[in-house]
């Protein structure tokens, strides 16, 4: 069996051609920098292509699609690169398609998702009826050499596609120039391939500043009102904890903040909507984000928090590190502190009142109950948020770098209204 290899700098998905060939000396030269190419694998007188391989050594990523015959994936495969040298087998998800004329990753089409990690746990997910279908959740069980790869030198990957249409023939491997076909050189595909991006804070200051404009898919028109302010928290200790106060275990984030008190604050919404169970226009203010305020100086940029043991490089597209909590509630807390705090939490929730402190007499507060320990001085204040699961922690820096702000989401981004 003959197969074909060749560069190009991009991969367009949706028309499964590539975009900008190259030779196989200038990927060569991008493989050594560090930069985004694709290598694709055809034989002659298919028209779709074996598989393709998206290589980019500066975001740790390595991507693989492996297509049929019908030119539909089937296989997907991503790598990460991680201690130097070797490659960690992230993620693959196998489709199992009925017959030819099943569209590509139909809803009933079978899917196998096996996730690792770098200390030996996985996940199995099987869907022989598809997404719409029953799964099962087990543990997967692969060994090291399944989970790790050493990194190979450039040109000389290992062919997933013979491996996978059962090719037992010795297969050789020639490299030919790329035919330019597809999309214009100069004008880049819509659906690019690309290594996952992680999810990104979104316009955080907007939903601080009053007369901003806002939509979402549920309500296209809000309008940010003034924040409010809800007090201040002590943190004596310099370390702020931000995590679910109903875990019963220590604080998953912290984020070094000036020792000190620091106003504590909430974005507010407005919007209207027609209820059709009352018959009649409603408006509405809602809180959508709470802040602990470090410093009057604008955030320039925003940073996802995250535990010294989360690696950015494992994040898959829009995921995010989070705290995560099953009673909808997250808090800011001295971390130091964290336990007393966290006791005292427990009791005033158990007695169904407030421990310490006046209670917040705004009715629109997310903030619902304050606890301080008397010997430290240190505070803990928990807020409520729309739902369970994870919520992840956003830091604003200063032009120069320092903590001027921690925020986190009562519910999901709002987007900014077209002008």
């Amino acid at each position: 069996m003959v197969v074909e290899l060749g560069y190009a700098e991009g991969w367009d998905l949706e028309t499964r051609t590539p975009w900008r060939p190259l030779s196989a000396e200038a990927a060569r030269e991008r493989d050594a920098a560090g930069l985004p190419y694709v290598v694709e694998y055809r034989t002659p007188g298919r028209e779709a292509p074996l598989e393709v391989r998206l290589v980019s050594w500066q975001e740790h990523h390595v991507g693989l699609w492996v297509y049929d015959e019908q030119g539909r994936r089937t296989h997907e495969v991503d790598y990460r690169l991680l201690d130097g040298d070797r490659l960690l087998t992230r993620l693959t998800r196998r489709w199992g398609y009925a017959g030819p004329e099943v569209q590509e990753f139909d809803e009933e089409a079978s899917r196998t998702i096996v996730t690792l990690y770098p200390d030996g746990r996985g996940r199995l997910v099987q869907e022989p009826k598809g997404s719409k279908g029953g799964s099962r959740h087990t543990t997967a069980q692969v060994t090291e050499e399944q989970r790790w790869m050493d990194r190979p030198e450039f040109g000389s990957w290992p062919l997933l596609s013979a491996q996978v249409h059962g090719v037992a023939e010795p297969v050789t491997v020639r490299e030919v120039p790329v035919a330019r076909r597809g999309a214009d050189p100069a004008c880049e595909p819509a659906d690019r391939w690309r290594a996952p991006r992680p999810g990104e804070a979104g316009p955080l200051d907007a939903l601080f500043r009053p007369g901003t404009r806002m939509t979402t898919s549920y309500y296209p028109e809000m309008t940010v009102v003034e924040p409010v302010r809800s007090g201040t928290l002590n943190v004596p200790s310099g370390l702020l904890a931000i995590d679910c106060p109903l875990n019963g275990r220590g604080p998953r984030l912290t984020v070094a903040v000036p020792p000190g008190e620091h106003p504590l604050e909430e974005a507010r919404i407005s919007y209207g909507y027609n209820c059709e169970y009352e018959k009649r226009w409603v408006d509405c203010t809602e809180t959508s984000a709470v802040r602990l305020c470090v410093s009057e100086t604008p955030a320039v940029s925003w940073e996802m928090a995250m535990a010294p043991e989360d690696d950015p490089r494992l994040l898959g597209e829009g995921e995010v590190y989070c705290f995560s909590t099953d009673g909808a509630t997250g808090a800011f807390a001295d971390a130091k502190e964290w336990g007393p705090l966290q006791e005292l939490f427990d009791g005033a929730v158990g007695r169904g009142g407030q421990d310490t402190g006046e209670a917040d007499p705004d009715p629109l507060s997310m903030f619902f109950e304050r606890t301080r320990d008397p010997l430290s001085g240190a505070e803990l204040a928990a807020f409520a948020v729309t739902s369970d699961g994870g919520h992840p922690v956003w830091v604003g820096r200063s032009a120069d770098g320092d903590v001027v702000a921690v925020v986190v989401l009562v519910d999901g981004m709002p987007a900014l209204a077209a002008p």
